[in-house]
């Protein structure tokens, strides 16, 4: 669910008019009558452009000034959007501070469709007409929308001239990709911060890089992402590190051959408790008899607060209600009263503290420091008809992991992530979870920095503590309960090692690790040893 921002950029049209610097932000000459506006040839530019929206984007197709994988976007956007989509796309060149200015304007206009229409439709002059005879306030408001359209078909001409952008900078190092099997990919994920290096690989160039021409496609649910993997819809998917695992056994659904490829982000969720419960919620025995919201039954978020509730006493599945809820969705059952509580990906923990509607009790990297939680996968028919393009999007992805771990780069990422195709959300609630630095909700402000990470490498002692907790809470028979074979068969541990070398990064050279949790340590050697000490010590 879309909430609107309580905040946004303002940018007055006399301000942008009266700089000297074209909109684009070259320090151009100005020339002729417009010497206060633009350039005079940005000007004739613009009136030579055609006299309604959709010839002018028409046109600047046939001129070849976007590229193809930009088209795709109207798959998923409507009309009004894909044309803003593909001006903002020209302009920005992938620069998020050129595009944030766009969208400034665009939203001072009341709309892309607004402000073109009144300074090129074919009724502009009735427009122009009908505000001479309104107030002033008509006549600024005309001519504002008026001058946001001449400014953004400026900074559209000679955007071609000045982009550094960050794809651009991506791309240039290139490397030669060959042999590639299918370069047109369509990659499915949920609009969570989980998700980033998949998301941020669009719009920064990172599959353009490796030679693919991939769009990400948004998902309501991960039951639609399942269906949609099994059905072979998508070429691949962001999916919840359990998942590869319960869809390869045919848990909740059937048996599809599912492979994790690298992880996508470790930490970045959160337990959030819902205003009303501030002063009774002190720890997990406090929440006896709430409603409690999970992003998905095979997910760490149902693991993890089943993992909680049961060191304060509490039977997961008869001193609570566990219900599966959307992550876009949970902001609104929240203030709707429908949950209690809940642990969910962000950044809908930040969004609830952002709308006054719930705090942040603990974050997951707490229960777990350096936990898993999304990855990257794809079918085993889907790579074994695709191997080399497989391995570049997975090339892709890692490559993108490490460039959003760099703190240097969360503002940049965080500013990729917001646009509506993409996570839709206020860039301060994804600067929070990206950056670490947030309000829990209660008036206190913390400074987290490993809030949310994104290292690549799937451990396999990741698979074996979901399997060990799939046993645990009845989610998988004990009799398909092979650990080692399932971490062997379903995480690629060995090639994301292999590609990780090959970009210059220093992964583990062994496939399993001692975990450390908050109230036990997990030996991937026994498993089973494991699941008993915890019914044993907790008695659930």
């Amino acid at each position: 669910m879309a909430f609107p921002t309580k905040a946004s950029l303002s940018y007055s049209s006399s301000g942008l008019l009266n700089r000297s610097l074209c909109p684009c932000g070259g320090n151009h000459l100005p020339q002729g009558h417009l010497q206060d506006q633009m350039t005079y040839d940005h000007w004739q530019f613009a009136e030579s452009m055609p006299q309604s929206p959709t010839d002018l984007i028409d046109d600047l197709i046939k001129m070849g000034v976007y590229k193809p994988q930009v088209l795709q976007l109207a798959d998923t956007l409507t009309q009004v959007e894909f044309k803003e989509a593909l001006l903002l796309r020209q302009i920005s060149g992938g620069n998020p501070a050129r595009e944030k200015l766009c969208r400034a304007l665009i939203k001072e206009a009341g709309g892309l469709d607004q402000a073109m229409t009144a300074a090129f439709g074919v009724h502009a002059t009735e427009f122009f007409s009908n505000t001479i005879r309104n107030s002033d306030f008509s006549r600024r408001d005309f001519l504002k929308k008026v001058a946001v359209a001449g400014a953004l078909i400026a900074m559209s001409s000679c955007a071609q001239g000045n982009q550094t952008s960050t794809t651009q900078a991506v791309a240039d190092d290139a490397p030669e990709v060959d042999g590639l099997e299918k370069t047109d990919l369509r990659i499915g994920f949920i609009p969570i911060t989980c998700a980033t290096p998949i998301v941020m690989s669009e719009p920064l160039g990172f599959y353009e890089k490796y030679g693919l021409n991939a769009s990400v496609v948004k998902m309501p649910n991960w039951a639609a992402v399942r269906d949609s993997a099994i059905a072979g819809e998508l070429d691949a998917y962001h999916m919840l590190s359990p998942m590869p695992i319960a869809i390869t056994l045919g848990l909740g659904s059937t048996a599809f051959p599912i492979q994790l490829a690298s992880i996508e982000n470790i930490n970045g969720q959160a337990i959030t408790v819902a205003m009303q419960h501030r002063d009774r919620v002190q720890g997990p025995e406090d929440f006896r008899g709430f409603q409690i919201g999970v992003p998905f039954p095979y997910s760490m978020h149902n693991l993890l607060i089943r993992y909680y509730l049961a060191t304060g006493g509490l039977n997961p599945d008869t001193d609570v209600q566990i219900s599966a809820v959307p992550p876009p969705d949970s902001v609104a059952r929240m203030t709707a009263g429908d949950l209690d509580a809940m642990l969910m990906p962000d950044p809908f923990n930040q969004r609830a503290v952002y709308e006054g509607v719930g705090y942040i009790h603990l974050l997951s990297k707490e229960l777990w420091a350096g936990h898993p939680c999304c990855a990257f996968a794809a079918s085993q028919a889907w790579i074994d008809e695709n191997p080399n393009t497989f391995q570049a999007v997975n090339k892709a992805i890692i490559d993108a992991c490490a460039y959003a771990n760099d703190s240097a780069n969360r503002e940049t990422v965080a500013e990729a992530l917001i646009d509506r195709q993409y996570l839709n959300q206020p860039l301060e609630v994804v600067q929070a979870v990206l950056t670490g630095n947030f309000e829990d909700g209660l008036g206190n402000t913390f400074n987290e920095p490993d809030r949310i990470g994104f290292d690549p490498y799937p451990w396999k002692s990741f698979a074996k503590w979901i399997s060990s907790q799939l046993v645990r809470w009845d989610l998988m028979p004990e009799a398909q309960a092979d650990y080692a074979s399932i971490a062997d068969d379903i995480f690629m541990t060995d090639l994301a090692r292999e590609l990780s070398e090959s970009l210059g990064q220093n992964p583990p050279s062994e496939e399993n690790r001692v975990e450390q949790l908050k109230f036990d340590t997990f030996d991937p050697a026994n498993p089973d040893a494991y699941v008993e000490e915890q019914i044993e010590k907790f008695n659930v």
